[in-house]
Parts: structure tokens; sequence; C-alpha cells
């Protein structure tokens, strides 16, 4: 068994630049780490293109023998300690990190979903990681993305997915208005909150609607605003004005949900 003890390995100097935007996308792939990630990424068929285990880390123990089992499936390489050490994200790293390949390879829109989300400016990691699991937990199957929107394939968004990056499909926009007036043509009615409204969250059927998350410090940009049909706001009684974007996307969702269940 091959174990790799040199920093200079080509391989290793891949891993080490993956952590940056740029060779994420010249090379359309991304790092996922942790033994969940792993799992899940094996379960939901994501293309693994290599999986690296530490050769004498303690936290390897913790790998189940049935997922070894799994692992050894793939293109699997063994690295030492120290050289884990350069490639890993996390501070407690559990021994075992994989290559993937980005899910955006087909970037056409699923009309036959009620509901299609777009994320315009969104900058948090955080947000975007839980936004991600949002979608996933209503059953969506996929995102808009505006080219400013922070990079979705970035380490902290995808641990913070906890694996729905593998099931909802990242549809980059070059121009998010552009494939919104695309998106309207399908018959989809565009719908961002506002607080120059009325109407809340509860006033709005939620069938054939393309629901926009705006930009944390921001919101949604006025030629956005300029070209929504419903306006919507989140009804508060409290003195908080504003909601986490993540938290306000969870609100609107389950409200879809909730009508999906009386319906």
């Amino acid at each position: 068994m091959q174990v790799i003890s040199s920093k200079d390995n080509e391989l290793i100097k891949h891993i080490r630049k993956l952590k940056d935007k740029k060779e994420r996308d010249i090379s359309n792939e991304y790092i996922i780490e942790g033994v969940k990630l792993i799992d899940e990424a094996i379960n939901e068929n994501a293309n693994i293109k290599k999986i690296i285990l530490c050769d004498d880390c303690e936290k390897t123990e913790s790998i189940s023998k049935d997922l070894m089992y799994e692992i050894a499936k793939y293109d699997c390489v063994y690295v030492k300690d120290n050289i884990f050490k350069l490639i890993t994200e996390v501070n407690t790293p559990q021994g075992v990190l994989a290559v993937v390949e980005k899910n955006n390879v087909k970037k056409e829109i699923n009309y036959n979903e009620d509901i299609i989300v777009a994320l315009d400016d969104v900058q948090d990691p955080g947000n975007l990681g839980t936004i991600l699991r949002t979608v996933d937990s209503v059953g969506l199957t996929q995102i808009l993305v505006s080219k400013k929107t922070a990079d979705v394939y970035n380490p902290k968004v995808v641990r913070s997915t906890m694996g729905a990056i593998f099931r909802v499909r990242i549809i980059e926009c070059d121009d998010l208005k552009e494939t919104l007036k695309q998106v309207k043509k399908h018959k989809f009615k565009v719908v961002v909150t506002s607080l120059q409204t009325e109407n809340t969250i509860y006033d709005i059927n939620y069938r054939k609607k393309a629901i926009i998350i705006g930009n944390e410090a921001n919101g949604v940009e006025e030629e956005i605003q300029n070209m929504a049909d419903e306006k919507i706001k989140i009804p508060m009684i409290g003195k908080t004005e504003s909601l986490n974007a993540s938290v306000a996307t969870g609100i609107v969702l389950y409200e879809y949900v909730r009508q999906k269940y009386i319906s």
C-alpha cells in the first residue's frame, strides 16, 4: 500500500489548491471532509474522484467497517498525519476527505417543481449552506444562484449543507435578471420579500413561484424588485425589524410546506 509522505506530491498540491475558488472552477472539483459527508456522498452516488485517508490518524478508527468497505470501492490513497494536516480544513479532522466533481454540469432549470428558489448575492457561507439544507428539506432539487453569491463549493458552505449539496442541483446564473425573465416565460411568478407591501407570506399561493432571497445587507436588488409579480413580508410582532437570510428562507419555504399539507 502506497502512503504519501511528501507535501510536494502532485495530488497533495492539487488538493491544497482546491481551497481556492479559482482552482475549483478550473477543475470543476471540490473537497468534502468527514465521515458523515463521505457517507452521504457515497449514498447519493456523487462523482467521487479520489478518497484520501490518513494512515496514522487516530480518528480514522471512528470510520465504521461498513463505510470502509464502501470507501475501498473508490480510488483511495493514504497519507501520513503531517500531510493530512496540510490538506484538512477543520481543526479536529476525522482522517478522511474526498475530491468530488461539482453537480452543476446540467444547467437546465426543472420547471416541474412547485417553486424555484433563487439567491441574489447572498454572501455569508453559513447562510448559504443552511439555505441549501432548507431547500433540500422541503423536497426541492435545485437552486439558482447569482454570479456574486458566495461560492457554493466553499468548504465551509459544503460542511454546513450536511449532505444537501449532493441532492440539490446548483444552477449558477451569469445574469440572474435574464434568467428570471426566462423563468417568467414558463408561467412562474417572481416573488420577493419587501417591507413595501401589506401582503404577508400567508397571503399568496405557493404554486409556480420563483422566490428570490436577497443579499444580507441590501436585500433583493432594485431591478429584480421592479420585475417582481408579488411582494411579501414576514409579519413580526416583536421589535426586531429584519431576520437572518437563512431564517427568513426557512419561514417562507415552510409556509409552502404548510399549504401543501392542507391542500
